[in-house]
């Protein structure tokens, strides 16, 4: 069997799963979510435990098993704690806001960007001033925030691609966990 599709997912209190018509609703604090259950999985719930279970020992059933699994895991932990990616803005000048159900991004370019945030997900912004030297630059921080975990990464992506981080100065946007290595540039002669 599957290694992450045989482990049981716990339901903290303030969760509650129910199974109708092969579908799982996860509903907690934060939201509800659902799940349509793919042929030959099923779900049991016991002892405030869910067990994701398969018909049989095909490829296809071993990759469904494992993938349904951890999708009923994120969705327990999106209604319960939701989840956060945090994102570095790096680079003199470059500043983030958010203006009503908009984020609008300074990255040096001639005009502003404006991405408008997606329903149930919430952005802030921490503007972190740091002096060197005469200047003082000013960094943000941007947290998305949601319960479902695929939307809150896909809006962090979309962010993050209006500039990324460059290999030479390392200005840009950049996730906190993300190292950019600094090429040495040209050298003259």
């Amino acid at each position: 069997m599957s290694r992450i599709g045989r482990s049981p997912i716990a339901i903290p209190k303030g969760v509650t799963v129910e199974t109708k018509d092969r579908k799982i609703i996860a509903k907690g604090k934060l939201g509800t979510l659902d799940y349509h259950l793919l042929e030959g999985i099923d779900v049991i719930n016991e002892n405030s435990e869910l067990r994701v279970l398969r018909k049989d020992d095909s490829k296809v059933q071993r990759e469904i098993h494992g993938l349904t699994r951890a999708l009923i895991n994120n969705m327990v932990i999106g209604v319960s704690e939701g989840f956060v990616k945090e994102l570095h803005v790096v680079g003199l000048g470059y500043t983030a806001e958010v203006v009503g159900p908009w984020l609008k991004l300074a990255m040096g370019y001639s005009h502003e960007i404006l991405l408008q945030i997606p329903e149930g997900i919430t952005v802030e912004v921490e503007q972190i001033t740091k002096a060197k030297g005469s200047r003082t630059a000013v960094q943000s921080k941007i947290f998305v925030k949601g319960f479902h975990k695929e939307d809150v990464g896909k809006f962090a992506a979309e962010v993050r691609a209006v500039r990324p981080p460059d290999n030479y100065k390392g200005k840009g946007i950049r996730y906190s966990y993300e190292t950019v290595i600094i090429k040495a540039g040209k050298t003259g002669k």
